[in-house]
């Protein structure tokens, strides 16, 4: 399991733009480098970022990103959203090997 961070306000005003900036612990191999046995070691990339804010009527994305192999380890993500009303904003990262990663930021708009 990969340790993510997620920094963004825990408040804002109604049609405030936000700053919300992630970062996630990963190897992120591309498949291509050899190990020190000379095997090539086996790719293990995070492929999809989506953020999805539930305010409690819809649950709609309002960022997502596909990264590859030139992306670096511990992809670090930042995008803006308008703050519409109090909610929870979920982040799924998702990768090569069935590997997905889940964390949740609550939002109280006023």
């Amino acid at each position: 399991m990969a340790r993510a961070l997620v920094t963004m306000p825990n408040t804002a005003k109604r049609g405030d733009v936000i700053e919300i900036r992630t970062l996630i612990a990963h190897p992120m191999e591309t498949g291509y480098r050899a190990a020190e046995d000379g095997s090539i070691r086996p790719r293990n990339l995070i492929r999809r970022f989506a953020c999805h804010y539930n305010d409690g009527r819809d649950d709609v994305l309002v960022f997502s990103a596909e990264l590859f192999p030139a992306v670096a380890a511990n992809p670090f993500i930042a995008f803006s959203t308008v703050a519409t009303a109090s909610g929870t904003l979920r982040f799924v990262w998702s990768g090569d090997n069935g590997f997905t990663q889940t964390e949740t930021a609550s939002l109280a708009v006023t």
